[in-house]
């Protein structure tokens, strides 16, 4: 029984996601299987309700799945809990992905620093210390 889990809950997940990429217009990149899972859906869609066509192509998958994780004979039912959320919402709110504009990289500005002037202190104080480090080990080699 606790295979039979394992695969219905596999099966509703890989399910969604498939669906979701599908969706995106990602069904290109899903594997050979899924594309076959997700056709057989889409035929089924034709014939019968949404609802139906995804517990139908569910089913299959759960069937498949089962003998892969070492199911022996038939798969047996499992029951969903009553309390179990939708697959999905009903509505299709799914919005492609796109990337963000670029922004562009505000300078930063030290204290004391010009407004319109070049950002010198800090760099002159780097290489005063540097002198200062450079100095004082050779002093404490010697």
């Amino acid at each position: 029984m606790m295979i039979a889990r394992r695969a219905d809950t596999r099966a509703r997940a890989d399910f969604a996601t498939w669906k979701m990429i599908a969706k995106l217009n990602g069904a290109s990149s899903l594997s050979a299987e899924a594309q076959n899972f997700l056709a057989s859906y889409k035929t089924l869609l034709e014939d019968t309700s949404e609802d139906e066509a995804t517990e139908a192509t569910i089913r299959l998958m759960y069937k498949t799945y089962y003998a892969e994780m070492g199911g022996v004979g038939k798969p047996p039912e499992v029951r969903s809990v009553p309390s179990e959320p939708k697959l999905e919402p009903k509505t299709d709110n799914v919005t492609a992905f796109r990337r963000p504009a670029a922004r562009l990289a505000r300078p930063t500005t030290f204290p004391g620093a010009s407004a319109g002037g070049k950002q010198q202190l800090p760099v002159a104080l780097i290489f005063a210390c540097l002198i200062v480090v450079y100095v004082g080990i050779r002093y404490f080699w010697r």
